[in-house]
């Protein structure tokens, strides 16, 4: 006979959980949250270029997202609702914008404001703007080349 002090027990002990599926999960995860970012970033960016170099990429002009910056070329702006169209000029070359935002083009959009297009060059070679920032230097700068704070010549008659 056997002595109840000596048996085995039969109950078998639960196997430990093993840390791979833990470590594996982890590891998808943040390789998957690594990947969005890294193409998020890719995505966003752009590139600021001028007139002569944008004309000068070749190929890659077509595959990059751009910012390019000139003067409003008189004459060429033509509104339609929140989109336009208009040519900036840079050191006698121009470029023809066709510019569709969910925004109409600011207020100091007018004739040789500079303007800052950002979006895609198309083979057709036009710019396809998606969003655009203008401003007018000419609003700001003093009149006749006199320093900013400078007295005024304007004389004011006193009645008497």
């Amino acid at each position: 006979m056997s002595d109840p002090v000596f048996r085995k027990s039969s109950s078998r002990q639960a196997p430990a959980k093993s840390p791979w599926k833990i470590v594996l999960a982890t590891v998808v995860i943040l390789g998957t949250v690594a990947w969005l970012a890294f193409t998020g970033v890719r995505d966003n960016k752009s590139y600021y270029v001028t007139i002569t170099e944008l004309q000068g990429m070749g190929n890659k002009a077509y595959t990059r997202h751009l910012r390019v910056a000139g003067n409003v070329a008189p004459g060429s702006i033509h509104r339609v609702g929140t989109s336009a169209n208009f040519t900036l000029l840079e050191q006698g070359k121009t470029l023809p914008v066709v510019y569709q935002g969910s925004e109409p083009p600011p207020d100091t959009f007018k004739d040789d404001a500079q303007a800052l297009a950002v979006g895609t060059f198309g083979r057709d070679g036009v710019f396809h703007a998606t969003q655009l920032q203008a401003k007018c230097a000419s609003k700001y700068a003093p009149a006749d080349g006199k320093k900013p704070g400078a007295p005024s010549t304007v004389a004011s008659v006193v009645p008497r």
